[in-house]
């Protein structure tokens, strides 16, 4: 019975030391962070530009200050997402067509990576608010969310929501889906000068 006993021990020692010796062990992935979202509150943008609208109070609004920048442009920066809607504005002067259709081109750029593009028409008669919006699926996608907003007289504006990492959009389908409803009011709200 002590043969047998010490061999037992013998033979799990030997296995429990060939296991330590183990070259091909693989780490595992980085956890994705936690995602707390804040309750919807918002704030009125109206500065003196051509548009006001309502924006998130967790949201700060900047200057659009690359080289190419015109005068009415800004981003709206979600600091605790690393996420920038950046927003363009150009007065219309007969080129409604060429705004729309470059508007276009943007969205199409993400064809190779997309899984599925959903275009939401928005219309406020009233306010002479027209938009067309962009959902844009697909785990690589850079700007998952695209628009733009006219009153087909005078103004154009084009906004884009984009992340300031490599786009894995299947890990921030939670905050995509957030600022989409935030995106959504801002159009809502959306009022011209």
């Amino acid at each position: 019975m002590t043969k047998t006993i010490l061999f037992t021990i013998i033979i799990v020692f030997l296995f429990g030391f060939s296991s330590c010796k183990n070259e091909d062990y693989t780490p595992k992935p980085k956890a994705y962070f936690r995602i707390d979202l804040p309750k919807k509150t918002y704030q009125v943008f109206d500065k003196s530009f051509p548009y006001s609208f309502d924006y998130p109070t967790y949201a700060l609004i900047k200057r659009d200050n690359k080289s190419n920048a015109e005068k009415y442009w800004i981003n709206i920066n979600f600091p605790d997402y690393n996420a920038t809607i950046h927003l363009t504005y150009k007065p219309l002067t007969n080129n409604l067509d060429s705004l729309i259709e470059s508007s276009r081109k943007f969205v199409d750029k993400h064809i190779s990576k997309a899984s599925s593009i959903k275009e939401k028409i928005y219309e406020n008669e009233g306010k002479k608010v027209y938009s067309i919006v962009y959902n844009i699926k697909g785990n690589e996608v850079a700007s998952p969310y695209q628009f733009f907003v006219t009153d087909k007289n005078k103004h154009f504006l084009r906004g884009a929501l984009y992340f300031n990492m490599k786009p894995q959009n299947d890990s921030l389908a939670p905050v995509i889906e957030f600022l989409e409803s935030d995106i959504d009011h801002l159009i809502s709200t959306l009022n011209w000068k």
